[in-house]
């Protein structure tokens, strides 16, 4: 018997393209700002072939765009390094709340699903199994796998067209501001509870405020005081509940 239409009728390939069809909207979001990632690297001074091993191997559009003008100002290595952890350190979180999803399997398995995790693909899993009791299951692994497999083929496709044909976009489109918008059209849709949009509220603000500081800190922030704003109205609505 062939192996195509046995895997095309197994359970993995249907919870696979559950994913892939939950995170078809975002990839306008992910190519739009892989487009825009792209263009800013060439336009910084890298070489077409160092922008694309860049791209290819960091896999991080804001810690790309905060490096840029440290590398343009030859500032240490070690700032630079660190101007990426703090731009990345979200991903700390995000990886603790997804940990009781993927704790089972081997360290390797956990770092590779790690690398190609995103903002994108963390919100749309949380949304659909944060809540559920039952974690570590194939579903859940191959559903996740659904979401971050096209968002990286989707990101550094456009990116590389970034790369090699983004001399010829005009500076008109502002393509970063249609890469916000796309953004918010997917995440939005998914603020359900008071807890999330407390989250999205107090993160907003220390964006905002936050925007003078270095490093992009204001971004470091906004992260660590939305998931504390969400999990403090989660508990107090349970209180009162239960009260």
């Amino acid at each position: 018997m062939p192996i195509a239409p046995g895997w095309l009728n197994s359970p993995k390939w249907r919870d696979f393209k559950a994913g892939t069809r939950d995170a078809v909207p975002a990839l306008i979001a992910t190519g739009t700002w892989g487009f825009v990632t792209g263009i800013a690297l060439v336009k910084s001074g890298l070489t077409e072939s160092m922008a694309t091993l860049m791209t290819l191997v960091v896999y991080a559009g804001s810690a790309q765009l905060t490096s840029l003008p440290l590398m343009e100002s030859a500032a240490p290595l070690w700032l630079i390094f660190a101007a990426g952890l703090v731009v990345n350190i979200r991903f700390v979180i995000f990886g603790a709340a997804l940990q009781p999803f993927f704790r089972h399997m081997p360290w390797r398995k956990r770092m590779g699903l790690g690398f190609f995790s995103t903002d994108v693909s963390f919100v749309l899993f949380m949304g659909r199994y944060g809540e559920s009791k039952e974690r570590g299951t194939a579903e859940q692994l191959w559903y996740f796998l659904g979401l971050i497999v096209p968002g990286w083929f989707a990101w550094n496709c456009f990116s590389l067209l970034g790369i090699y044909l983004g001399a010829m976009v005009p500076a008109s489109w502002s393509l970063e501001f249609a890469a916000v918008l796309a953004l918010m059209a997917i995440v939005v849709p998914l603020i359900q509870t008071r807890p999330m949009m407390m989250c999205l509220a107090v993160a907003g603000l220390i964006a905002w405020i936050g925007q003078p500081l270095p490093l992009r800190l204001g971004l470091a922030a906004a992260v660590i005081g939305g998931v504390i704003a969400g999990v403090v109205t989660e508990r107090l609505i349970d209180k009162v509940k239960t009260s």
